[in-house]
């Protein structure tokens, strides 16, 4: 292979057989479950990088369907979202990621930096309850319940609220272990079209684990949930701000 097949076909590992394709990636009825909740803002700043700020002692926690995801598959995500500011624009750090499909682990960690790990979130519905549980190896981690399709949610601040920009801290090493990328990234998601939304009683207990951490951001108050199924695209980004510029340091 000569050096310009490798420059020319390198967008992914492996060379020869790339763990996920090109984008852009489309997401047909992907399904949500945001659980908003109340938590200790000491906790917070302890783990929103600057130069973003937590706005609020808040994080949704959410459980992800996706049934239908161009180059990825079928699959399910479960994580946390920090409500922040960066310079004045208002958006959400995705602080952790759990998901059961390795493409869109490689990909999204190589490509935007989202921070995903291997393991079991569900989400489905039992009988008249929405129920979503994420279990790391056979130790489950989080579990959230809400009433199934209670009331009409409010579709304008769902649409605002996936038109909002979401950063990630990318982070790839060096061979010698040393930070090589460590970059403040911002994308946005488009071509959104709302299919469903609604809201209803709901409940979210999390549990302590070394390796999944999410009670480390403790549910003081559940504050609203919502229930809503789109189609959407998922863009790719923009490095808002590069930690090892020498104009940074």
């Amino acid at each position: 292979m000569k050096i310009a097949d490798v420059k020319a076909n390198a967008f992914a590992m492996p060379l020869t057989s790339p763990a996920f394709p090109k984008g852009p990636y489309r997401f047909i009825n992907r399904e949500f479950l945001v659980i908003t909740y109340r938590t200790d803002m000491d906790a917070l700043r302890a783990v929103v990088p600057e130069p973003l700020e937590v706005t609020e002692p808040v994080v949704k926690y959410e459980f992800i369907r996706m049934p239908d995801s161009t180059g990825f598959g079928d699959y399910t995500e479960s994580g946390q979202v920090i409500p922040v500011s960066f310079r004045g624009e208002r958006g959400g750090y995705v602080h952790a990621m759990y998901l059961n499909d390795h493409p869109p682990i490689a990909g999204g960690r190589e490509l935007w930096g989202f921070p995903k790990k291997l393991a079991t979130p569900i989400l489905d519905t039992e009988i008249d309850t929405l129920v979503g549980t994420l279990d790391y190896g056979k130790v489950r981690v989080a579990k959230a319940t809400m009433g199934f399709k209670h009331r009409p949610a409010d579709a304008d601040a769902i649409l605002a609220g996936l038109a909002a920009p979401s950063f990630l801290l990318k982070i790839i090493p060096h061979v010698d272990g040393t930070p090589r990328i460590c970059e403040l990234v911002r994308y946005h998601t488009t071509n959104v079209t709302l299919k469903g939304a609604w809201t209803g009683p709901a409940s979210l207990e999390l549990h302590p684990h070394a390796l999944a951490p999410v009670a480390d951001l403790p549910v003081l108050k559940v504050e609203s949930a919502a229930h809503y199924i789109t189609d959407l695209t998922l863009d790719l980004g923009t490095v808002v701000y590069d930690y090892l510029a020498e104009d940074n340091a």
